[in-house]
């Protein structure tokens, strides 16, 4: 079974891409999809990204869509890595790595590249927001200003775990979801 999201701004605008229905995967709604991009604007063009626990692929897609440079996508289940590779497939995009992964693990290796964004939308009620923020501080996985988004249930406290030189940049509660933008300061 499967369902679909779509792509809703940059060059690929319009397009629908196949979604495996999964016990866990919740795509980042249009709404929520629409008002994050706005505030990434100003810095998504050329940027390099990282989609933590991608899914669906809707947040990585849709940068890559919008003009980043280049997107890492990294997914555990392998089914669904291998749909993000049919719909990578799909749009013909040279832009989009797509890694079989635990995130945690990856995170935990030596630094390949530094990111100036990250999504970071792992599936509700697994305490993977706080472990995920550590590895890419303590790692040195991020560019010095870079972005950071997290999607979480509404109960938890992001903000119990943000390091000191992460700054609030914008914040929207909608449903059951709470979206953060964070703007990482020099240290």
């Amino acid at each position: 079974m499967s369902g679909t999201i779509r792509i809703i701004g940059g060059k690929w605008r319009g397009r629908k891409l196949s979604v495996l229905e999964k016990q866990g995967l919740r795509p980042t709604t249009d709404r929520i999809k629409e008002t994050l991009f706005n505030w990434l604007m100003p810095v998504l063009p050329d940027s390099i990204c990282l989609d933590c626990f991608s899914g669906s692929g809707s947040l990585g897609f849709e940068a890559a869509s919008r003009g980043a440079k280049n997107v890492t996508l990294l997914e555990k289940d392998k089914q669904v890595t291998q749909q993000l590779t049919k719909n990578k497939q799909l749009l013909a995009s040279e832009a989009i790595s797509i890694y079989q992964t635990d995130t945690l693990v990856w995170l935990n290796k030596s630094v390949l590249k530094q990111f100036d964004i990250v999504f970071i939308d792992p599936p509700f009620h697994q305490s993977l927001v706080a472990k995920t923020v550590n590895q890419l501080e303590d790692n040195n996985w991020l560019k010095p200003s870079a972005y950071i988004y997290i999607e979480s249930e509404i109960e938890h406290n992001v903000m119990a775990y943000i390091p000191t030189n992460w700054h609030l940049h914008r914040e929207k509660t909608a449903g059951q979801v709470h979206s953060h933008l964070f703007i990482r300061e020099n240290n």
